[in-house]
């Protein structure tokens, strides 16, 4: 019998999850937090496990078979140059699921899945930066550099 082996197909073409979890993963190692369905996260942490074990280990193969796997030249460069500095004493579970209620619309179960030990100032990675005027007004960086 084959009770509960494989992996979650998650509704979606092979296709389709593999996009999907790579865009997780990219996600993932960009904002070292995210909030998603709780089966997804719990397909996920293995494979984010699995991209920081590789990234341990510095050379170019490892380089070549992680950029195969996400596509993302900065999440490669953050994976080898933080994450594996990070975790080079831990030997596995560098993330955590944690359940976050049920969404509002069709009521599915939502998770946090977040990097152990995680920087708090990558969520604001893409936010622009305050800047103050002359006559003290706050503006964003990209509405002062369009004036």
């Amino acid at each position: 019998m084959r009770h509960n082996l494989g992996y979650r197909k998650l509704n979606k073409t092979s296709e389709h999850r593999k996009a999907l979890f790579k865009n997780m993963l990219n996600s993932l190692i960009k904002y070292e937090q995210i909030i998603t369905t709780l089966p997804k996260a719990k397909e996920l942490k293995p494979q984010i496990d699995k991209v920081i074990t590789i990234g341990k280990k510095n050379d170019l193969s490892n380089k070549k078979k992680l950029f195969s796997k996400l596509q993302n030249q900065f999440s490669v460069k953050k994976v080898f140059n933080e994450l594996s500095k990070r975790y080079n004493k831990r030997s596995g579970g560098y993330c955590r699921v944690l359940k976050a209620g049920y969404r509002t619309g069709d009521d599915a179960p939502m998770a946090v899945i977040e990097l152990i030990d995680r920087n708090i100032e990558a969520r604001k990675v893409d936010k622009p930066k305050k800047v103050t005027t002359k006559d003290n007004k706050t503006q964003d960086t990209a509405q002062a550099a369009s004036k």
